[in-house]
Protein backbone atom coordinates (compact mmCIF):
# COMPACT_ATOMS: atom_id res chain seq x y z
CA UNK A 1 0.00 0.00 0.00
CA UNK A 2 1.35 3.09 -1.18
CA UNK A 3 1.94 6.22 1.87
CA UNK A 4 -0.11 8.34 -0.39
CA UNK A 5 -3.28 5.94 -0.07
CA UNK A 6 -2.85 4.87 4.18
CA UNK A 7 -2.67 8.88 4.29
CA UNK A 8 -6.06 9.43 2.60
CA UNK A 9 -7.93 6.85 4.29
CA UNK A 10 -10.30 7.60 7.33
CA UNK A 11 -7.90 7.18 10.64
CA UNK A 12 -8.49 4.46 13.56
CA UNK A 13 -11.29 5.04 15.73
CA UNK A 14 -9.66 8.15 18.42
CA UNK A 15 -9.19 6.32 21.80
CA UNK A 16 -10.63 7.75 24.75
CA UNK A 17 -8.27 10.43 26.67
CA UNK A 18 -8.39 12.39 29.51
CA UNK A 19 -9.71 15.98 28.42
CA UNK A 20 -10.92 15.30 25.24
CA UNK A 21 -14.45 15.92 26.45
CA UNK A 22 -16.05 12.34 26.77
CA UNK A 23 -16.66 11.30 30.03
CA UNK A 24 -13.99 9.30 32.19
CA UNK A 25 -14.35 5.56 32.48
CA UNK A 26 -14.99 6.03 36.31
CA UNK A 27 -17.56 8.46 36.00
CA UNK A 28 -19.17 6.12 33.01
CA UNK A 29 -19.06 3.45 35.93
CA UNK A 30 -21.03 5.26 38.62
CA UNK A 31 -23.35 6.64 35.86
CA UNK A 32 -24.20 2.98 34.74
CA UNK A 33 -24.64 1.71 38.70
CA UNK A 34 -26.59 4.60 39.43
CA UNK A 35 -29.09 5.02 36.75
CA UNK A 36 -29.72 0.97 36.51
CA UNK A 37 -29.97 0.86 40.48
CA UNK A 38 -33.07 3.56 39.98
CA UNK A 39 -34.89 1.75 37.04
CA UNK A 40 -34.46 -1.59 38.61
CA UNK A 41 -35.29 -0.32 42.51
CA UNK A 42 -31.88 -2.48 43.55
CA UNK A 43 -28.44 -1.56 44.00
CA UNK A 44 -25.75 -3.29 42.21
CA UNK A 45 -23.05 -5.56 43.72
CA UNK A 46 -20.44 -4.76 41.53
CA UNK A 47 -19.67 -2.89 37.30
CA UNK A 48 -17.81 -6.12 35.94
CA UNK A 49 -16.78 -4.27 32.49
CA UNK A 50 -17.00 -1.45 31.04
CA UNK A 51 -15.24 -0.26 27.78
CA UNK A 52 -15.60 2.86 25.68
CA UNK A 53 -18.19 2.36 22.26
CA UNK A 54 -18.41 5.18 19.06
CA UNK A 55 -21.54 6.66 21.02
CA UNK A 56 -20.78 6.33 24.63
CA UNK A 57 -19.71 4.02 27.60
CA UNK A 58 -20.86 0.45 27.81
CA UNK A 59 -20.90 -1.95 31.14
CA UNK A 60 -21.68 -4.31 32.39
CA UNK A 61 -23.38 -4.66 35.72
CA UNK A 62 -23.96 -7.47 38.52
CA UNK A 63 -27.37 -6.65 40.44
CA UNK A 64 -28.53 -9.44 43.47
CA UNK A 65 -32.38 -10.10 41.93
CA UNK A 66 -32.89 -12.74 45.02
CA UNK A 67 -31.13 -13.14 48.20
CA UNK A 68 -31.29 -16.89 50.06
CA UNK A 69 -30.01 -18.79 52.59
CA UNK A 70 -26.84 -19.58 52.85
CA UNK A 71 -25.26 -16.61 50.27
CA UNK A 72 -24.04 -18.92 47.49
CA UNK A 73 -27.46 -20.04 46.40
CA UNK A 74 -28.74 -15.67 46.11
CA UNK A 75 -29.48 -15.43 42.45
CA UNK A 76 -27.63 -12.45 40.90
CA UNK A 77 -28.44 -10.90 36.71
CA UNK A 78 -25.57 -9.20 34.67
CA UNK A 79 -26.78 -6.50 32.68
CA UNK A 80 -25.63 -4.87 29.69
CA UNK A 81 -25.97 -0.72 29.89
CA UNK A 82 -25.24 1.83 27.44
CA UNK A 83 -24.88 5.22 27.81
CA UNK A 84 -24.30 8.14 25.55
CA UNK A 85 -21.03 10.46 25.68
CA UNK A 86 -22.80 12.45 28.12
CA UNK A 87 -23.46 9.50 30.85
CA UNK A 88 -27.21 8.99 30.37
CA UNK A 89 -28.32 5.35 30.18
CA UNK A 90 -29.89 4.77 26.47
CA UNK A 91 -30.76 1.09 27.19
CA UNK A 92 -29.86 -2.23 28.93
CA UNK A 93 -30.64 -5.58 28.92
CA UNK A 94 -30.17 -8.71 31.35
CA UNK A 95 -27.74 -10.95 29.50
CA UNK A 96 -27.56 -13.50 32.40
CA UNK A 97 -28.51 -14.84 35.75
CA UNK A 98 -26.66 -17.43 37.99
CA UNK A 99 -26.44 -18.07 41.44
CA UNK A 100 -23.90 -16.46 43.53
CA UNK A 101 -21.40 -19.85 43.96
CA UNK A 102 -21.58 -20.68 40.01
CA UNK A 103 -18.26 -20.48 38.94
CA UNK A 104 -17.39 -19.66 35.04
CA UNK A 105 -16.10 -22.65 32.76
CA UNK A 106 -14.82 -21.89 29.77
CA UNK A 107 -12.32 -24.42 27.58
Amino acid sequence: MSPERFASEDPPPARVRPGDGRLSAPKAMRSAADQLSELLGRAPEAISAVRPTEEGWEADVEVLELERIPETTSVLASYRVQLDAEGELTAYERVRRYTRGQIDRRG
